[in-house]
């Protein structure tokens, strides 16, 4: 295995950090002991460099060697192959880890993202879209409060489908509403983010933005940046 190499930001605004999808990424590889490094992409700037590696200049990517991994779903499918902890090897549970990992991709991450989208924007009109969605979001976290309710991780041991599902899980409560009526929900997050792996992750994240905060000081700001900023907020989460 060639060292692994993850992109993401240089900066974001505050209101995503710790929650930037590099976090799963990190949180895979410290769970599995794997050894990485981390790269950095303007966020400013989303040139044709980057775009080669993710076509929709967001974050993160991973390298491998001559193989280049973007969307987090996929990195996390591709980080399994090298441990067992973040993908079972025997057949049935290898199986149920993957469904479970698309199902918090597919079926429970979409309307978290959408509720979120209008939290960044900071619209909060009751239209008729707004109300089907929000019924769609709270049945999908009805779904997942039954599953979790009897469960503590989602396949068995702990693999890559609980990284992706508590990340979603994570947005619902900061960003689309929150997690007070789904509390086996929210014991299943607290169970997941107290784990070594995820504390490391999230720590190295904040402390990266933070480091960040410092070097935007000593240099001229892009007039242009705040607007920039505004626009590109809810594409990190």
């Amino acid at each position: 295995m060639h060292d692994l190499i993850l992109t993401t930001f240089d900066w974001v605004p505050e209101a995503p950090r710790g929650y930037v999808r590099d976090l799963r990424a990190r949180w895979a590889m410290e769970e599995a002991g794997l050894r990485y490094r981390i790269e950095t992409v303007a966020f400013q700037e989303r040139g044709a460099a980057h775009l080669a590696h993710q076509p929709f200049g967001q974050v993160p990517w991973l390298v491998d060697g001559a193989v280049s991994v973007f969307e987090s779903g996929a990195i996390l499918l591709h980080l399994g192959t090298y441990s067992e902890t973040l993908l079972p090897t025997e057949p049935k549970r290898r199986a149920e880890a993957i469904s479970w990992l698309f199902a918090a991709l597919n079926s429970v991450e979409p309307p978290v993202l959408a509720t979120a989208v209008f939290g960044f924007a900071g619209d909060s009109k009751q239209t008729p879209g707004r109300k089907s969605l929000d019924a769609f979001l709270q049945g999908r976290l009805a779904d997942m409060e039954r599953v979790v309710a009897g469960r503590i991780w989602l396949a068995g041991a702990f693999s890559a489908a609980d990284i992706a599902m508590v990340d979603a899980l994570r947005v619902a409560d900061r960003f689309a509403g929150g997690l007070d009526a789904y509390p086996a929900c929210r014991r299943y997050v607290a169970r997941a983010t107290a784990r070594p792996a995820f504390v490391k992750a999230h720590g190295d994240q904040m402390a990266h933005f933070a480091a960040a905060d410092q070097a935007r000081k000593d240099r001229p700001q892009d007039p242009d940046a705040a607007a920039t900023t505004q626009t590109r907020t809810g594409e990190l989460t």
